[in-house]
């Protein structure tokens, strides 16, 4: 079983789980950045058989993981940021868990939730990859 192998066929691979983190912060990170359209497909994240080397999963996920780290550091530097409404004069959000009215506060808690949810999930499939599902701890 590779990445772009499901566990299942009701669950999804770890190809696009990464697909869809990554696409989760460019429709809600980064088009705040960057200030560039949302050009998500969240659909094509889902399909099966999503093809994806491991190579491309790693580089999406540092991807992913620096537009947060960038957004992060422009909160630190400008606290008052937190409650200000990023979405408001964007056209409405579509497939999402927040509205065009949440704070930024709100926003980065829903993107922390999600992805904390998806990464378990991409932990627990390479778990049933690797055929080792127990925790081995030291004693």
């Amino acid at each position: 079983m590779d990445i772009t192998s499901s566990p299942t066929s009701e669950s999804n691979s770890i190809a696009n789980l990464v697909a869809h983190i990554r696409g989760a912060v460019h429709s809600r990170i980064e088009i705040i950045l960057l200030d560039i359209p949302d050009i998500r497909n969240r659909d094509k994240e889902f399909e099966k058989g999503l093809l994806m080397s491991k190579e491309q999963a790693v580089k999406q996920t540092r991807d992913a993981f620096d537009l947060l780290i960038q957004y992060l550091e422009q909160i630190k530097s400008h606290p008052e940021l937190l409650m200000s409404q990023p979405f408001i004069n964007l056209p409405a959000l579509t497939y999402s868990q927040v509205n065009n009215e949440t704070t930024a506060l709100n926003l980065m808690m829903a993107m922390f939730r999600e992805i904390h949810f998806h990464t378990g999930q991409i932990i627990y499939a390479a778990k049933i990859r690797k055929g080792q599902l127990v925790w081995k701890y030291d004693k």
